[in-house]
């Protein structure tokens, strides 16, 4: 064990420090000294890795004027309305016209929600007028129900939301609204989130697998394919 913390150090940079000491005091308050350093350095590199991307509205991926064309999401990350947290806005095109889509997104009673893999089961708890309550447990955190409230503006093809139980879901907040807009036969949809939890720095600018971008582009692109194939269940 004493040769492996040596090896280590010396990697470091601590091989002038062990060998030009005369005491093994020295040699430990050294040492000490060159860690401590060594260890801020790392700590505030983590720190600025996790805090890039504080801009309002900074994009993760890399939009082009053809992407909506392509029905490729856009995905921006946002700086949050409250004192902390992160926030981010997800914008794509669904090839289906707005009513059809509009009807999709406010049956709260769908049974094919657990053909997205994010999903492990969904159900409507309750509806009275403009506000919805559903219940949804998703794969990424297994024994957690998350329970939604959903706020209805036909007028507006808006949907506000709000998760009712957050600290039992491991988070301090999450709320956020989607809009759609007509386009031609299909549907822009703008998806707009704010949240707190462990971690969400390090989530949101994680550009791999289990990611943010990964996650809202699965999403975005599952809805636009599950919207085709039945979208005759929405006329």
């Amino acid at each position: 064990m004493h040769f492996t913390l040596i090896r280590c150090l010396q990697c470091e940079g601590f091989s002038n420090v062990i060998r030009s000491s005369s005491g093994m005091d020295t040699v430990r308050y050294k040492i000490q000294s060159k860690a401590v350093v060594y260890l801020r350095t790392c700590l505030h590199a983590l720190v600025l890795i996790a805090s890039s991307g504080l801009s309002s509205e900074q994009p993760v991926s890399d939009p082009s004027q053809d992407q909506f064309l392509y029905n490729d999401p856009i995905i921006s990350t946002l700086k949050p309305e409250r004192a902390h947290g992160r926030g981010f806005k997800l914008e794509y095109v669904v090839n289906a016209p707005l009513d059809i889509f509009w009807n999709y997104k406010t049956n709260f009673d769908i049974d094919l929600l657990h053909k997205n893999r994010f999903i492990t089961s969904h159900k409507l708890v309750s509806r009275e007028e403009n506000l919805v309550i559903t219940e949804t447990e998703y794969s990424y955190k297994p024994g957690k129900v998350f329970k939604w409230q959903t706020t209805v503006f036909p007028d507006q093809d808006l949907l506000e939301y709000e998760l009712l139980n957050p600290e039992e879901c491991g988070q301090k907040y999450h709320y956020g609204y989607i809009q759609l807009e007509a386009e031609g036969m299909s549907t822009r949809v703008t998806h707009v989130a704010y949240f707190n939890f462990f971690g969400v720095s390090f989530w949101v600018n994680y550009p791999f697998k289990g990611g943010m971008s990964e996650f809202l582009k699965y999403t975005a692109r599952w809805e636009q394919q599950f919207v085709m194939e039945f979208e005759h269940r929405y006329q």
